[in-house]
């Protein structure tokens, strides 16, 4: 039966009323009690409990539509109890075998006062709480042989939940961006950003999707196991079996299938929750420079100048006594780094293409000019590296002639040497084959000493 229909109509009456934090405040007072008593609380217990919560908070009670004349004489704790009792929060249960009047709050009236108790406490790490929650169950419905499929079905409720959090999350952004053009100093601005979003979004709900322990470390496991129950049909059938209402595999299966994507949906919004933070973080950056240089900054002066002639009822007026003292076209305020950006011309892509400039072949100076290797060593080093190797008056070069880099460049500077009328040593064979050693590729040539 739905808790909807044993609702009285006077019980919305406390929305309406004039007595409505009282009223609540009161309920809540007394749910606090109820959830710790052992049995019933008395009406004389809860007056008390009003009694000493209305003294230290010096509440005054109005005349309520539904209150008589003769019940406003009573204390402002017996006119609470019975409005509520009246209006259906509450409700009284007589026990006759102890002579005493007993509260009791109904079904329906919980389930109210839980969402007053939301709405005026801090919120709780719930993000975490259905994330452990899927994570126990299905580590039960896997290691446990009496898990039932009734288990399957709540984790998928608390799938549900977790991503209505996340959305709600998500959607609760857009009054902290509200929030950055309400405060007009840098003081407040920061006070608002490290009070308001860093306690109550980064600390207590953002930190827990980036901290160690946080959904990822759950979610791997998760999808494991939901992985290999849909592949064991001895498990799926087992589940089936044990379940008390008639289900089959497929529904099963498809149970699995709505957590696993889920736990998608999840990802998406943790990847949204991120793009908005990336977001705030940049526009509140931004909105402090501005409050810090709005009045230093030429761009600040100018927003403020346009923000005041949007105000006023005759702007064309207010912009002629402006253009008399300032020259609003100057090269300081039209220019790249202000306001205005002039665009550039497009240019058609197939004007951009042109044929390509061939590459000259380098000659043996530009290529020594390009690595400067003349400067590395002396004429007298070059002469040496080739007497050193000579034998019966040839230096033969072969595959051992070059070790490391200095020997190769030496080889070069040497047939450069060589080349020139005024040196000691010449080449005797030109045309000689290439020698390739493995790091090292180079001519095998023959230095003599020349005739002079």
């Amino acid at each position: 039966m739905k808790l909807i229909n044993d609702i009285p109509d006077r019980f919305w009456g406390l929305f309406r009323s004039v007595n409505r934090s009282a009223y609540i405040e009161a309920l809540l007072k007394i749910n606090e009690e109820y959830e710790y008593s052992n049995y019933f609380l008395s009406q004389e217990m809860c007056i008390q409990i009003l009694a000493d919560y209305f003294a230290k908070r010096n509440c005054v009670i109005w005349r309520d539509e539904m209150e008589e004349e003769k019940d406003t004489m009573d204390p402002p704790a017996t006119r609470v109890l019975n409005w509520l009792v009246k209006a259906g929060w509450l409700r009284k249960v007589d026990d006759y075998a102890s002579m005493t009047v007993n509260i009791v709050i109904p079904d329906y009236a919980a389930v109210m006062i839980e969402a007053f108790f939301k709405l005026t406490s801090e919120e709780e790490d719930e993000t975490q709480i259905y994330i452990q929650n899927v994570y126990a169950i299905l580590f039960s419905l896997k290691n446990d042989p009496r898990a039932g499929a009734g288990l399957l079905h709540t984790a998928l409720v608390n799938t549900r939940k977790l991503n209505k959090t996340l959305q709600d999350m998500l959607h609760n952004m857009d009054k902290f961006f509200a929030s950055l053009l309400e405060q007009k100093s840098y003081g407040d601005l920061l006070r608002d950003h490290l009070e308001g979003y860093v306690e109550e979004i980064v600390k207590k709900k953002y930190h827990i999707l980036k901290t160690s322990d946080n959904f990822y470390l759950y979610k791997n496991d998760i999808k494991t196991w939901i992985s290999a129950m849909r592949e064991d049909e001895r498990w799926l059938l087992e589940i089936c079996r044990k379940s008390k209402d008639s289900i089959t595999v497929e529904e099963v299966e498809e149970k699995l299938d709505q957590i696993e994507r889920g736990f998608d949906y999840i990802e998406h919004r943790i990847a949204n929750l991120d793009r908005e933070h990336s977001r705030y973080i940049r526009a509140t950056v931004t909105r402090m420079n501005y409050l810090l240089n709005q009045e230093d900054n030429m761009k600040g002066l100018v927003i403020q100048l346009l923000n005041r002639l949007s105000k006023e009822d005759d702007p064309e007026e207010m912009l002629k006594e402006v253009g008399e003292r300032m020259n609003l076209s100057q090269m300081t305020i039209l220019s790249e780094k202000s306001l205005y950006k002039r665009k550039r011309p497009r240019v058609k892509f197939s004007e951009n293409l042109g044929a390509e400039a061939e590459e000259e072949e380098l000659s043996g100076q530009d290529i020594l000019n390009l690595n400067k290797l003349k400067a590395r060593y002396s004429k007298g080093e070059i002469e040496e590296f080739i007497g050193t190797r000579m034998m019966n008056g040839r230096m033969e070069v072969t595959e051992n002639t070059v070790t490391n880099d200095e020997e190769f460049d030496k080889l070069i500077l040497a047939y450069d040497y060589s080349t020139r009328r005024k040196s000691l040593y010449q080449v005797e064979n030109q045309d000689a084959r290439l020698i390739d050693n493995g790091t090292y590729r180079y001519p095998a040539l023959v230095f003599v000493r020349r005739n002079t």
